[in-house]
């Protein structure tokens, strides 16, 4: 009885992707559609029809995390949100508790009153992107809020009860220096969030930013290295305890949404582009908003997840993460051993690249700069083992050794 009572309440993560933005950001790679309120309606309609679709297949989880990204989901208005909101309460069965999180653009969401109706609703947490605190530089990358609008929405959402606000930004901005990222940080952290996500300028092909980065002058690789090291160290003097690479949270308050990503946890998404982990099948949906609107589910991508990929996912997702990843649990969840992976995080470690403690391996700040080529050579020489146990079973030997 007690094994059944478990599997009715499985973990889930949905995710709702608002695809409309009053206008598209210089560097956003993102499937999102300016200028389209006119689809907004339909397009609730639409999204309701997805989730009650997928709905039988959530009979056993219960949700505890959801999360309104885009997009500028603030965009959609307060009463399509609440209704969406809604839907998915009949729809599901949502945890009493559960983290739901909507991100939002300062020059959409800084009335007090539509802020009280969202929390009555059910939404708890605010992420609003930010990406720098200069209105000059917010002009240059295509934002259309001012710092102004920021520390107006952040006292309106305090005002209105909301007691889980996050902060994006980036660093890395075309033109932008050490000193004027050492201002954005104090800056941001001066409005108290309890969370900060800060990320790398990444120049996504066929944006406005990438198409002009011969014009432009941006930090170069050793500036942004020491733009992410300083945020490490500033944000933990500040109370900020970071949990991944790019994410830093006070105490409690690291987004549990999110955290499905790196822990390998399911998730299900709705929404042309977005992404699914569900059923042990990864999926993602076709970015076409008018085939979405007429109800055809077009996937870009689908694929039953097998053991080898799910060993190299472990490594890649939680090695992003301060927790990084623990040998006991890698052995027993995979039947592979860790000591081969061990010595190559050893000589990590003597270059101040990762560090070992009581729960596993992790990366230092240092080995987050290099993350990518030490989760390849792990990933290279799980290759090299399994390569090794095949030719070892090919001779009858089935020994893990």
């Amino acid at each position: 009885m007690k094994k059944n009572n478990m599997q009715k309440n499985l973990p889930l993560g949905l995710y709702i992707h608002i695809p409309f933005c009053r206008s598209k950001c210089a560097y956003c790679d993102f499937y999102s559609l300016p200028e389209s309120e006119k689809y907004m309606d339909e397009y609730c309609r639409a999204l309701e029809r997805h989730l009650a679709e997928v709905a039988p297949q959530a009979s056993c989880h219960l949700v505890d995390t959801i999360y309104f990204g885009g997009g500028t989901p603030s965009y959609l208005g307060t009463e399509r949100l609440c209704r969406l909101l809604g839907s998915i309460k009949k729809l599901y069965k949502v945890d009493k508790r559960a983290e739901i999180t909507l991100e939002a653009n300062p020059d959409s969401a800084g009335d007090k009153k539509a802020l009280k109706r969202l929390l009555r609703a059910g939404f708890n947490r605010i992420s609003l992107g930010v990406q720098a605190t200069d209105d000059e530089m917010l002009k240059a990358i295509g934002r259309i809020h001012t710092w102004q609008q920021v520390q107006d929405t952040v006292a309106a959402a305090r005002k209105a009860g909301f007691k889980n606000i996050s902060l994006d930004l980036i660093y890395g901005l075309p033109g932008q220096t050490m000193e004027g990222w050492e201002k954005t940080l104090s800056d941001a952290v001066g409005l108290r969030p309890e969370h900060l996500s800060c990320y790398g300028l990444k120049l996504e092909e066929g944006t406005p930013l990438y198409q002009q980065r011969a014009e432009l002058t941006f930090p170069d690789e050793d500036q942004q290295a020491d733009m992410y090291l300083y945020t490490v160290e500033f944000l933990k003097q500040c109370g900020y305890e970071q949990y991944e690479i790019s994410n830093f949270a006070r105490p409690g308050f690291a987004s549990r949404h999110n955290m499905k990503y790196w822990m390998l946890e399911e998730y299900a998404g709705f929404g042309p582009g977005a992404c699914s982990d569900f059923g042990n099948v990864r999926y993602g949906y076709e970015r076409d908003l008018v085939r979405y609107l007429k109800g055809e589910l077009v996937l870009q991508e689908s694929e039953r997840v097998d053991a080898d990929e799910r060993e190299r996912e472990y490594l890649m997702l939680r090695l992003r993460t301060v927790r990084g990843v623990d040998p006991r649990e890698f052995e027993y969840r995979f039947r592979q051993r860790f000591a081969p992976l061990a010595e190559i995080l050893r000589q990590c470690a003597g270059q101040g690249l990762a560090e070992e403690d009581e729960h596993g391996w992790h990366l230092t700040p240092k080995g987050f700069l290099v993350s990518n080529r030490i989760i390849g050579l792990l990933q290279d020489e799980l290759a090299r083992e399994k390569n090794r146990r095949l030719q070892a079973a090919a001779r009858g030997d089935y020994r893990v050794v």
